[in-house]
């Protein structure tokens, strides 16, 4: 009989304990935190991951080739229009723009002969003139022979002659000089191009030559530049690219500050898409820079593209996804129930709820965990 008891007795302890369990995981009220449902503003936008890239750069590079001499300055250096950056070793052109000087002296001076001897023409033919005249009267009153008055008339012909080839030397002196002028300023433009300047104000971010390495034109000696003009170009999804357009206000997440947001709006928006990716370049001007920053560096942007004000809204972390439909737990007369949610716009935080909860409707918060032990009907408590 002691022997039936006692498995009656463990029957009963064993059935309490499972009752207890049971009563624990299945009907004992879940403390839980709830928040009510509130109308608010939803913001839309669109992410796209970018660079940090400068719209205006140059490579700083001679327009002639020549050894370099001299560095004005280096990686990192702010340069202003006009600043001169780089030299290159000019005696040979020196003494080139020295002879050009010469020249263009010599021709003045031919020049200035030629004009003399065009004078000195111009004297004997208005004498051979005036003996031809005299020789013509003379003629006239039978004073003088016919071979006197043409020899009057064949000297004044070469008077003219040699007159009118003082002329054409007075315009040849003259092109001379011009094409003298010319050369000088051929060469006085290579000695200019020794010397590299800035062509507008901005940031070095690269030094490709050292002093003394030969250089052509279009070898780079140094990356420039404009820091007036630094965009982040990001790629977005071409499916958005209906809700893109410049002007929209957007925020930036550069990856070394991912806990700060930098301001900028929208500038242009590429018209191309590219085939592989099927992504479309966006660019962004911040309005501010990072403390420390690097043309190429990485960043995210979010542009809003969209805004709705006082609509009914949750934050969007507590949404949950059951059978490809998104819902919430909501807390109805002390008990869990699911509600079936039909969502609007989606915002970086908040998402529009445009049907299935309304205002101060009590909802829970509970992780995906949390929410799965969450039994439809169990009885909850809000937490105090």
């Amino acid at each position: 009989m002691r022997k039936y008891l006692s498995y009656i007795l463990r029957f009963l302890i064993i059935a309490a304990i499972l009752a207890a369990v049971f009563y624990y995981v299945r009907l004992a009220p879940i403390t839980v935190s709830v928040l009510a449902v509130k109308q608010g503003p939803v913001e839309a936008e669109v992410m796209g991951a970018g660079t940090l890239t400068a719209h205006t750069r140059a490579t700083i590079s001679p327009k002639i080739q020549g050894r370099l001499v001299e560095l004005m300055v280096d990686q990192n250096d702010t340069v202003t229009e006009g600043q001169l950056l780089a030299r290159l070793d000019d005696p040979d052109l020196r003494e080139q723009q020295a002879i050009a000087k010469a020249n263009l002296e010599a021709a003045h001076a031919a020049y200035e002969r030629a004009q003399a001897d065009q004078k000195r023409a111009g004297a004997v033919t208005v004498q051979a003139k005036l003996e031809y005249d005299r020789q013509s009267q003379l003629r006239a009153k039978q004073v003088v022979s016919e071979s006197t008055l043409d020899k009057s008339r064949e000297l004044l012909q070469v008077a003219e002659a040699e007159e009118a080839r003082a002329a054409a030397a007075v315009t040849e002196a003259q092109k001379q000089i011009v094409a003298a002028e010319r050369t000088l300023d051929y060469q006085n433009a290579k000695l200019a191009d020794t010397s590299i300047y800035s062509p507008f104000d901005g940031l070095i971010t690269r030094r490709d030559r050292d002093i003394g390495d030969i250089v052509v034109p279009g070898a780079s000696i140094f990356q420039l530049i404009s820091t007036k003009d630094i965009w982040v170009s990001a790629w977005v999804d071409e499916s958005l690219m209906a809700t893109v357009r410049p002007g929209q206000k957007a925020r930036i997440v550069f990856r070394s500050e991912p806990g700060k947001d930098y301001a900028g709006p929208v500038i242009r928006v590429s018209p191309e898409v590219d085939r592989e990716t099927r992504e479309f370049l966006v660019d962004v001007a911040p309005e501010e820079l990072p403390q420390r920053w690097a043309v190429g560096q990485r960043a995210e942007v979010f542009i809003m593209t969209g805004k709705k004000d006082n609509v009914v809204r949750i934050p969007s972390k507590m949404i949950r996804w059951r059978d490809g439909r998104a819902g919430v737990m909501v807390n109805e007369s002390g008990k869990a129930t699911w509600r079936n949610l039909e969502l609007g716009m989606m915002g970086r935080e908040s998402v529009e709820v445009t049907n299935g909860l309304a205002e101060n409707d009590a909802v829970i918060m509970a992780s995906e965990a949390q929410a799965k032990k969450l039994q439809l009907g169990r009885r909850v408590v809000i937490a105090r």
